[in-house]
């Protein structure tokens, strides 16, 4: 049995690339490749290997041995992803990119004993992951067009060609290069997917902020990492920051569970503004970090600063993503990310007891369900439920595709029982006998119907959410699941000026947003009513009553 270790980074794979990897345009052009801190940061991550790793000589997976199976880097525009990404290739294809074993007191890694002349040596630590090249790397350098290819491509090529690596990769054409041994690296694009299938041992993609079901690269990408998989190899993800709307593959690896992805998102406050001149220099000081000029790196401050300013006269949200490095809605965005998050978000903890009205919106067997409550003094949060304290809100494909409404009526039982619910707003569709059954429980004045599909009262709902949300009368308890509804929710334009609420794909669920929407409607119109103010004066007197 394997020793119990801690996860430890393969270090001399970070080492390797500046020992053997050159800038490879510029005024350094031919200098030492020279990692940034988010660059090492990245790569010490992605080359993570697992404590309880086994190095078996021979075995055909050894990916297996790291602790994430890929990874994810979002940077704004020309921070570096493209050389990056280029440097990495160059380590897949020739380098020490496999786990070969744990050092014992004399062990090192020679480029001699793998057909490299520069004579680069590393030294192990004992007890330290050691590393060996791949016998016969397959590598795809993905993209949706050539030009998105040629970021890594075009900076591979000459990386290679103006260092130590020339000995070692000889020939590097304009649309493959073949490695020593047989291995070979690849361009794929949506036009020229002919190699796709083929059992892969690294996959750079690049800007997946764009891949999408509708364009077919998220297609690619599934297919890539089935190929992966037969050969144990692992692919490296690198984009913008995304607009939500699009449901790209990148941000459906940022919100995935799978715990063997890293991610690497470097983002400024929310509390800056990006449209504020000064907050936007602080934005892109957190986002660029050491590779502005300002801090010694090879981005120009105010160059940045320039495009960025054109470009939010043109487009504001695409500024904000391209340079500010924040996930940002396109046109038609129901609740901006800023007011729920700036304008909203607090955390705090809601005691049993409390008065609180409902809002809840039920599918069947394709939208998720969603219970949400707000309190007397307007804080919206999703309760927790049974003995897993589970929150109220359901994904049917987590229950054999279809909404377990078991489970529904012994949430809202259950939260009937903690709180005082004075008013429960339900959208009706799906889940009409359920509501009348809830009804005959509670009361037909507390739980009510109320349709969805009502433009008039949808709109004004809507509006009353955003103004409450703009001007402090409400909050939120930052639910992961709601916050990403409530991004996903479009304005659908009906007739009269007024909206209602849309997915913008079928993937991109809003189902918590819309009941987030009907507990705070229930909510003010139970205060309109006088309902809070008639119980809370009937507990007190109860209470007095008890005391006497």
């Amino acid at each position: 049995m394997a020793a119990s270790r801690d996860p430890q980074p393969l270090y001399v794979a970070p080492a390797w690339v500046e020992a053997h990897c050159v800038v490879p345009d510029g005024f350094r052009r031919g200098a030492p490749f020279r990692l940034y801190d988010f660059q090492l940061t990245y790569l010490l991550n992605f080359y993570l290997v697992r404590g309880d790793a086994r190095w078996i000589p021979d075995s055909p997976l050894l990916g297996p041995a790291f602790v994430h199976r890929r990874g994810l880097l979002v940077g704004p525009q020309k921070i570096g992803k493209g050389p990056k990404s280029a440097a990495h290739v160059c380590l897949e294809g020739v380098g020490p990119a496999l786990f070969a074993g744990w050092a014992g007191p004399d062990d090192g890694y020679a480029c001699r004993d793998y057909g490299c002349g520069c004579g680069w040596e590393y030294v192990y630590e004992p007890g330290e992951p050691m590393g060996m090249p791949w016998p016969t790397p397959l590598i795809q350098i993905t993209a949706l067009s050539q030009e998105q290819v040629d970021n890594v491509y075009g900076a591979l090529r000459p990386m290679i060609e103006l260092g130590p690596l020339d000995d070692v990769v000889p020939r590097t054409g304009e649309e493959f290069i073949r490695l020593p041994g047989g291995g070979r690296i690849d361009a794929v694009t949506s036009s020229a997917q002919s190699r796709l299938g083929q059992r892969v041992t690294f996959v750079p993609q690049d800007e997946v902020g764009l891949w999408t079901k509708t364009n077919k690269m998220q297609g690619v990408a599934d297919t890539q990492y089935r190929g992966l998989a037969g050969m144990g190899g692992r692919a490296s993800l690198t984009t913008n920051a995304w607009d939500p709307s699009q449901h790209s593959v990148a941000q459906q690896q940022f919100e995935s569970s799978a715990k063997d992805v890293y991610r690497q998102f470097a983002q400024a406050p929310r509390t800056l503004s990006y449209k504020n001149k000064r907050d936007r220099r602080k934005i892109h000081q957190a986002v660029y970090g050491e590779t502005l000029r300002s801090a010694g790196g090879h981005v120009d401050d105010d160059s940045i600063e320039a495009e960025a300013a054109d470009l939010l006269e043109r487009d504001p949200a695409q500024a904000e993503r391209f340079f500010g490095n924040r996930i940002v809605s396109g046109a038609g965005t129901w609740c901006p990310p800023e007011l729920w998050t700036n304008g909203g978000a607090k955390a705090r903890t809601v005691p049993d007891g409390l008065l609180v009205c409902a809002g809840f919106d039920g599918s069947d067997v394709d939208d998720w369900t969603a219970l949400r409550l707000e309190t007397a003094d307007g804080h919206r949060f999703t309760p927790t439920y049974g003995p897993d304290a589970r929150p109220t809100i359901w994904d049917p494909a987590e229950w054999d595709g279809q909404i377990p409404r078991a489970e529904v009526h012994a949430a809202v039982a259950e939260v009937f029982r903690r709180y005082v619910v004075l008013r429960m707003y339900c959208d009706p569709r799906d889940w009409r006998s359920e509501i009348a059954d809830w009804a005959n429980e509670h009361g037909e004045k507390v739980v009510i119907e109320w349709a969805t599909n009502r433009i008039v009262q949808m709109h004004s709902a809507l509006e009353r959410t955003l103004t409450d949300l703009k001007t402090g009368r409400s909050t939120h308890d930052e639910c992961p699941i709601t916050t990403r509804h409530v991004g996903n929710a479009r304005k659908a334009a009906r007739s009269g000026d007024r909206y209602i609420l849309a997915k913008p794909s079928p993937q991109q669920k809003i189902d918590a947003a819309m009941a987030d929407v009907l507990a705070h409607e229930a909510a003010q119109d139970a205060h309109a009513a006088g309902d809070f103010d008639r119980m809370a004066k009937a507990r007190s007197r109860s209470k007095k009553m008890v005391v006497l």
